[in-house]
């Protein structure tokens, strides 16, 4: 079996992509501290020969004696997963994020360096901040702010793009960087405070369901099977630059909120509230690269996607 590694791997996206690797074959190490992740996302990968858990910072390395199984194996792959990526936890903990889009991928990709394995980065469309072009292709810059409250994971996912992309340029490394666009389904956090977990919810009870701004504000929704099933593309493929992964089909706020109206039978009114600092005013990717390239797009259609996310959520209530 060809053994990987995923950094982060008990969190909402990268749980997935563990439990898609060990289905393709891949024996899978995940490595999680456990700072947003969560036990129960493994639960099934747990449950699957081929899947080992190690409890552990990957700020810090991958010596000492939790890490003794890696001694005498071959690594084929790592993926770095590892960040909070909630805008609740850019107030709480913006250190933590740094450190690991920082240096906890200085450590993965040097690792991934030395086995001769490929890397790939879970980068982020939040490195487009709010765009000037739309919709956005790999070849934009963005317009983001270095000093702003969502600058602790936008700058540095950003310096992770340029940390790997130096990599890949000077020293021939054998990496991809998927740009992640608004992704949702099973085992988001409830209480994350992004727009899908937080309309859910509060459709499933009866709460009002509130409405950051006007609500004219665009995401782009891609359910989370299609994404990991992208990230699995990219890490199979020889691609050595950005690529998005999202769904390009464009909705505002307010149609989900209605959407989430319509399937949970909530006659919850839409309450609008103060919309966040700096929130972008329209998202969504140019996929041409990886419908070309990788011959990816996404499948699960929306409604569909939302209630497999509801029946989730229902359970978390």
């Amino acid at each position: 079996m060809k053994h990987v590694i995923v950094a982060g791997g008990a969190g909402f996206i990268s749980s997935h992509l563990c439990e898609n690797l060990l289905k393709k074959g891949y024996a899978v190490i995940a490595i999680d501290n456990y700072l947003t992740g969560r036990p129960e996302n493994l639960s099934l990968a747990k449950k699957t020969p081929g899947f080992h858990f190690i409890e552990a910072d990957i700020c810090n390395g991958f010596s000492g004696p939790k890490f003794e199984i890696l001694k005498n194996l071959k690594i084929h792959g790592v993926f770095q997963m590892a960040s909070p990526a909630s805008p609740l936890d850019f107030d709480k903990i913006p250190f933590e994020i740094m450190q690991v889009n920082s240096v906890g991928t200085i450590q993965t990709a040097r690792f991934a360096q030395k086995q001769g394995a490929r890397f790939i980065l879970a980068s982020t469309s939040e490195i487009y901040g709010d765009p000037l072009v739309h919709p956005q292709p790999e070849s934009y810059w963005g317009n983001v702010s270095s000093t702003g409250p969502r600058a602790c994971y936008d700058e540095s996912k950003r310096f992770a793009e340029a940390y790997v992309s130096t990599m890949i340029r000077i020293e021939k490394f054998n990496a991809g960087i998927v740009r992640i666009f608004n992704t949702y389904g099973p085992r988001m956090r409830p209480d994350d405070g992004r727009i899908v977990p937080e309309l859910c919810m509060q459709g499933l009870t009866g709460k009002p369901l509130t409405v950051h701004g006007d609500g004219l504000q665009t995401r782009s929704f891609c359910f989370v099977t299609d994404l990991v099933d992208g990230i699995i593309r990219l890490f199979e493929s020889q691609l050595c630059e950005p690529v998005n992964i999202g769904n390009p089909i464009e909705r505002t706020v307010l149609d989900f909120a209605q959407a989430v109206r319509e399937l949970t039978g909530s006659r919850s009114p839409i309450q609008h509230v103060p919309g966040r600092p700096e929130d972008p005013k329209r998202r969504c990717p140019d996929i041409s690269k990886a419908r070309s390239v990788l011959h990816w797009e996404p499948k699960v259609d929306f409604r569909e996607g939302l209630k497999r996310s509801l029946e989730y959520f229902q359970k978390c209530k």
